[in-house]
């Protein structure tokens, strides 16, 4: 008995096959008709009909295996009854029409495949078990409960189980979906599939290979994929009540007018064509658009079904987030200033492989701060990096226990849990200087993504993590989602999707290996494939193979188009076929004729269906080349300017500070210089030349009327710096009576600027591709 490969492999050729045959046969049989040999013509007509009548019949026995009769039931009613009337040229053209059809089909779903490769590929295959003082790699089926197991640096955690002696430091992104690494220390529980991101630690074994979490994983992947059900193709739901009533105009026709011919007639020009050609034609041509903006779709079944979908579940970190943290804010302690800070920080860090370390090297290489060259580095697992720098010890990382922890350092902690941010503390000769704070940023095509999402049908969206519940709600409250829940494991996001399965047809959107299930027990998974991993790609229906969220809301507002039109060609060309069967049936239509008026039809449709393939303009702004440079020109310089932001920040912090009069007077003048060198230069270029620039796409220049307005306000808390600038330099000195207004003007600059960055950030840089 043939198996599911053979089956598979007999499937690729036989659409194809078929396409080939009935076009070769229709076409031989009008040369020969042309050349005065009907009974040849005939022959060969007669032989394409019958080629498509065996696959037609196995279609049909397969659609009534599960449950329902499809669209190629009408098709092998029509073939049997030309062959039985001898009108062979119409069973011919049904045969070539039924044959494209398919064609169209099968390509569509032979992209790729939905299996679980990477996930097993990703699984260790053995461990490495310490004996006494031996250590020797066993096979993972081997490891028993209580063994003690070695996992060295970079390796997968084999099992399950609890840490032995010093701390391990662990990236446990495949499973939480969260970037930064976590220390376990002696005794707290691990989760094999997670990898060891500093130095070798024991581990002593908790479950077995099958009972650890990683393999239940996979079975959970392989569950939901399952349990999928079998796509209904849109064409067979029409056919559901199309089909009793061709047959029964067919055989009233028949009863009355004692003619099987008509009856004949009737069901070749019931032959659901517009079923079987134009809704293939219109979601391949969706397949088709959405490839060209970097969205492999696996089969047109999942383009149909996103294009119903009304329920949006997404993962938070590395798809409504970017996926790798990135510096927030640089406090400095007394005596010292952030970029300094920052340019130590990157000196000893550049030699880490940490990924809190990278984002710390990035930071200073935007803001054009050269490290110094660094000796004697060393790096401590969860503890951090050590080096000399300029004949200093540096540290960067966590503040060894017994370090007293000043004032400053207290307000950096306190905002770095406000903000939900980490914080890498920089030391030099054993005291505490400074502390950058990092976090995960929300995408700036985010907001606008699921604003657009939400026009093309999304009427619940909710946000699925494993991060902490503070971050996934304030970043829910930012983005204004439906619904939030964090902390969960792989086996929890999948009870949510079956949840909201039960409700609506259901989308969900992740990148890590922790997403896998959930993607595969979704009506449509979604994976950001650019930089998510294999596994969440492999268990997706479809893939964005670019680093762009949007990509999402691109994707369906094309699947909504296409579907439409899909629907918009069927219920035509029905409504078209209609009105022929009942001339048929009052034997107005010969068989014949009645097949080339169901040419005529199939043309009219298949023509409105490859509209599917034009852009829709209203899905996405069209950018001016020049526009789209200026854009990508000012977000460049909105990273630059990031140390102003911070200057303005830290002086009006300087001005609280008691006995801090002349230094604060110092920073608030070189605050003002960057403003009136750097800043407002900024700000004019973008008045005067971006927003006349995005006026023609976003309809006019009372799109960013709110975001002029903001101009003017950046201006004139400027202007108002630089007027008690000018004060203090009358007077020699600072104020008292100055203090609290300056104080204010610069904390709302500081508010103002941050908020005026955002919104342009998500409202006009996100446009730019």
């Amino acid at each position: 008995m043939p198996g599911p490969a053979s089956a598979q492999t007999a499937a690729s050729w036989l659409e194809p096959a078929l396409l080939a045959v009935t076009a070769s046969a229709l076409t031989a049989g009008g040369v020969l008709w042309l050349l005065g040999d009907t009974d040849a013509a005939d022959l060969c007509w007669a032989l394409g009909t019958a080629s498509a009548v065996v696959p037609a019949v196995g279609w049909v026995l397969t659609s009534l295996r599960r449950g329902h009769a499809g669209v190629d039931l009408i098709a092998v009613l029509a073939l049997g009854g030309t062959l039985a009337v001898g009108e062979y040229l119409a069973g011919a053209l049904i045969g070539l029409m039924l044959a494209t059809g398919r064609a169209l089909e099968a390509t569509a779903q032979r992209r790729a495949s939905r299996d679980l490769r990477a996930l097993l590929a990703h699984a260790p295959r053995t461990a490495r078990r310490r004996t006494g003082t031996e250590v020797r790699p066993v096979p993972l089926a081997e490891v028993a409960v209580g063994d003690l197991l070695v996992v060295g640096a970079g390796e997968v955690v084999p099992v399950d189980g609890q840490v032995v002696g010093p701390a391990a430091v662990l990236d446990e992104s495949v499973l939480t979906g969260e970037s930064a690494p976590v220390e376990r220390r002696s005794g707290q529980t691990v989760r094999s599939g997670v990898v060891n991101a500093g130095g070798a630690f024991e581990l002593r074994a908790t479950a077995t290979e099958q009972d650890s979490t990683y393999a239940g994983i996979v079975r959970l992947a392989r569950q939901a994929g399952a349990e999928a059900a079998p796509v209904v193709r849109l064409a067979d739901r029409y056919a559901a009540w199309f089909l009793p009533l061709s047959v029964a105009v067919a055989g009233l026709a028949w009863l009355f007018s004692g003619s099987a011919v008509r009856a004949v007639a009737v069901l070749v020009v019931a032959t659901p064509c517009p079923l079987l050609l134009a809704a293939p034609v219109a979601i391949v041509s969706g397949l088709s658009r959405a490839s060209r903006l970097g969205v492999v779709v696996r089969d047109g079944g999942a383009l149909e079904r996103l294009g119903r979908a009304r329920t949006l579940l997404l993962d938070k970190t590395g798809t409504l987030t970017g996926g790798r943290p990135r510096v927030l804010d640089v406090t400095a302690g007394p005596g010292w200033k952030p970029a300094e800070v920052l340019r130590l920080a990157a000196t000893v860090d550049q030699y880490s492989p940490h990924v809190l370390a990278h984002a710390i090297v990035d930071a200073a290489r935007e803001r054009e701060l050269e490290p110094s060259v660094a000796t004697d580095v060393s790096e401590e697992a969860g503890r951090g990096a050590h080096g000399v720098v300029e004949g200093r010890r540096v540290t960067v990382g966590r503040l060894e226990p017994g370090t007293p922890v000043p004032d400053w350092a207290r307000a950096a902690e306190n905002r770095a849990l406000l903000d939900g941010a980490a914080v890498a503390w920089l030391t030099v000769d054993g005291l505490p200087v400074g502390a950058v704070l990092l976090r995960d940023p929300l995408r700036h095509d985010a907001p606008r993504t699921l604003r657009r999402l939400r026009t093309a049908g999304m009427e619940r969206i909710v946000m699925l993590t494993g991060d902490r519940p503070e971050p996934a709600r304030e970043l829910a409250a930012v983005l204004g989602l439906d619904g939030v829940r964090a902390e969960l494991t792989p086996a929890d996001k999948v009870a949510e999707v079956r949840a909201e399965r039960r409700r609506a047809v259901t989308v969900m959107v992740g990148d890590g290996v922790n997403d896998a299930p959930a993607l595969a027990a979704a009506d449509v998974g979604v994976a950001m494939g650019a930089r998510g991993s294999t596994a969440s790609s492999e268990a997706a229906d479809i893939v964005l193979t670019t680093d762009r969220v949007d990509r999402l809301a691109d994707a369906t507002s094309i699947a909504v188009r296409a579907r439409r039109i899909a629907v918009q060609s069927a219920l035509g060309g029905m409504l078209l076929s209609l009105a022929a069967m009942g001339a048929a049936a009052m034997g107005l239509l010969p068989p014949t004729v009645g097949a080339l008026l169901q040419e005529a039809i199939d043309v009219a449709v298949i023509l409105n269906a490859l509209r599917a393939l034009r852009v829709d303009q209203g899905a996405r702004p069209a950018l001016e080349p020049a526009a789209e440079a200026l854009i990508h020109r000012f977000a460049a310089e909105h990273e630059d300017l990031q140390d102003v932001l911070q200057a303005v920040r830290d002086a009006a912090a300087l001005l609280s500070a008691p006995g801090q009069e002349a230094q604060a007077l110092e920073l608030v003048r070189e605050v003002n210089r960057l403003l009136i060198e750097r800043l407002l230069p900024h700000e004019y270029a973008e008045e005067h030349q971006l927003y006349p620039a995005l006026g023609p796409t976003l309809g006019g220049p009372e799109a960013t009327a709110t975001m002029s307005r903001a101009h003017a306000e950046i201006e004139r808390l400027s202007g108002r710096v630089a007027t008690h600038v000018a004060l203090a330099e009358a007077q020699g000195a600072l104020k008292s009576e100055q203090l609290e207004d300056l104080r204010a003007c610069l904390y709302g600059l500081h508010t103002v600027l941050r908020l005026h960055f955002t919104q342009e950030e998500e409202n006009y840089f996100s446009l730019a591709p």
